[in-house]
């Protein structure tokens, strides 16, 4: 080739290009290094593109070991040969064989399970491969020291691309931690279900988030409608109480023993109190190192029953005393007026706020007499505590109205209850001062003095607004007492008459 063609200069043969007759010495020259110049690029490109896959397939592998190595079960893998493939932490925990010491084996025969069992072992796994869904066995498989555990495993086949089985993976744990597991969610069950008692739990916000059927029952709806709901609409009296128990509880752990709560439940038939002996138990995520409080488990028994009647056999042990202090300290009185003063104050205690003693004009009447006419013959301080003090020595009668509850209880002599109810306490002031009653009264009970087959005078015992109304257990209390004070004010007409 001319000077000109190799220093790059054109003719009239056109640019410089290789002839048709084949390349030249330098075209062959620059060819090359043009290939070389291709294949560099394309190596470095094939070299990126391996690093890149190289770092996919490296990051994947993390992934798997790391989410393997946090399994809670055991696992364990079998390419289609019955050569281990995988094998975590967790069975390593449980066998004591390493990851390098059991990959690469084939089957278990020889070191995870006894020569005698082996065939029999590895022909149910391998099964696996060939069933539809996960195969259930228990066997007992021999640690690295030599010893043996019962294991339950859940064996499933291992696809590959085309769809045929290219391998199974088996997960198993230790059978009694998997019973414990089954006792668990069978105990969770049926708690919620069949338990004879009340079982809430409430979220961390203090509201119900599962609620068993018992419990749904003991307040009175249904175990949706109770969802997420406030205490405080659930419950009409307690909320505030029950609530201070589950903060308490969120904030400190479980109380030592159990609560006696009284609440107020809404009925069809209007509110009522229930007395509820609650456990609690703080719960927490066992997924999280630190304990995170998920609420709080409340148990209740409804005990109301045996509650009154707890109350009332100490109550009644209560007013048996008293009536026997008063009769001893009355039977030290010369007086017989002030013996009945003694035994309405002893009367009193824990029974009511004030009490009065009015005796029938003339001392006493016989039944059927005309209407009575009462005097003032003792009461208690109004305003503030103290003994009572005798009254009356004027003997003027005290203005009772027609249909006064004293004069009802000498009319027919027997026990006469008044109350002003649930009365706002304006009209219940209005109805205690035109009866002749302290203002702060809204709760009356009347009981009639006889002695001797005659009608001596009538008690009255009153509560105010803190107390609940009179009932039959005490009216017969309030009759033991009336029987106590009428002998006394009898003796005293007596020794009166026959002075």
């Amino acid at each position: 080739m001319s000077a000109s063609r190799r220093t790059g200069a054109t003719d009239e043969l056109g640019p410089d290009k290789p002839e048709r007759d084949g390349p030249t010495n330098d075209d062959t020259e620059d060819t090359e290094d043009t290939e070389d110049i291709e294949d560099t690029v394309n190596t470095e490109d094939t070299e990126g593109t391996e690093g890149s896959t190289d770092s996919a397939d490296s990051g994947g592998s993390d992934l798997l070991a790391a989410l393997l190595d946090g399994m809670d079960a055991a696992l364990c893998a079998f390419d289609a040969d019955g050569v281990v493939t995988h094998w975590n932490r967790e069975a390593e925990r449980i066998l004591g064989w390493s990851t390098e010491e059991a990959v690469g084996r084939r089957g278990f025969a020889g070191w995870a399970v006894r020569t005698a069992d082996a065939e029999e072992v590895e022909g149910r796994l391998m099964a696996a491969m060939h069933a539809s869904g996960r195969q259930v066995h228990e066997f007992a498989l021999v640690t690295k020291d030599g010893g043996r555990v019962l294991v339950r495993t859940q064996s499933a086949a291992v696809r590959g691309p085309d769809g045929k089985p290219a391998g199974l993976y088996c997960a198993f744990s230790e059978v009694h931690a998997q019973i414990d597991l089954e006792r668990s969610i069978a105990l969770s069950e049926a708690l919620f279900e069949d338990a004879s008692w009340g079982v809430v739990l409430v979220d961390a916000d203090l509201r119900p988030a599962v609620v068993n059927a018992h419990a749904a029952r003991s307040l009175g709806i249904g175990r949706t409608a109770v969802l997420g709901r406030p205490l405080g609409e659930l419950l009409a009296q307690g909320a505030e109480e029950l609530e201070s128990a589950l903060t308490h509880v969120l904030a400190e752990g479980a109380p030592p023993a159990p609560a006696e709560i009284w609440v107020g439940v809404r009925t069809p038939d209007g509110e009522k109190r229930r007395c509820w002996r609650s456990g609690f138990l703080r719960l927490a995520s066992p997924l999280a190192e630190e304990p995170v409080p998920l609420g709080v488990g409340w148990l209740f028994q409804d005990i109301t029953e045996s509650k009154q009647t707890e109350q009332e056999a100490s109550q009644l042990r209560f007013r048996v005393n008293q009536l026997h202090r008063a009769a001893r300290a009355a039977s030290e009185c010369e007086d017989p007026g002030e013996a009945a003063t003694v035994h309405l104050d002893f009367a009193l205690a824990g029974f009511a706020d004030h009490a009065l003693i009015d005796r029938v004009a003339g001392g006493s009447m016989a039944d059927g007499e005309g209407p009575a006419r009462l005097v003032r013959a003792a009461a208690t301080p109004s305003g503030r505590p103290g003994p009572s003090h005798l009254a009356g020595h004027a003997g003027i009668p005290v203005r009772y109205g027609p249909g006064h509850p004293a004069l009802q209880c000498v009319e027919r002599a027997g026990s006469v209850r008044a109350s002003a109810g649930t009365a706002a306490p304006g009209t219940a002031r209005e109805w205690a001062t035109g009866r002749q009653w302290p203002p702060e009264t809204v709760h009356a009970l009347c009981a009639v003095l006889r002695s001797r087959g005659r009608t001596l005078g009538v008690v009255t015992f009153l509560r105010g607004a803190g107390r609940t109304p009179f009932e039959r257990t005490d009216a017969v209390y309030a009759e033991d007492v009336a029987i106590h004070i009428a002998a006394a004010l009898d003796l005293e007409a007596l020794e009166r008459s026959s002075e």
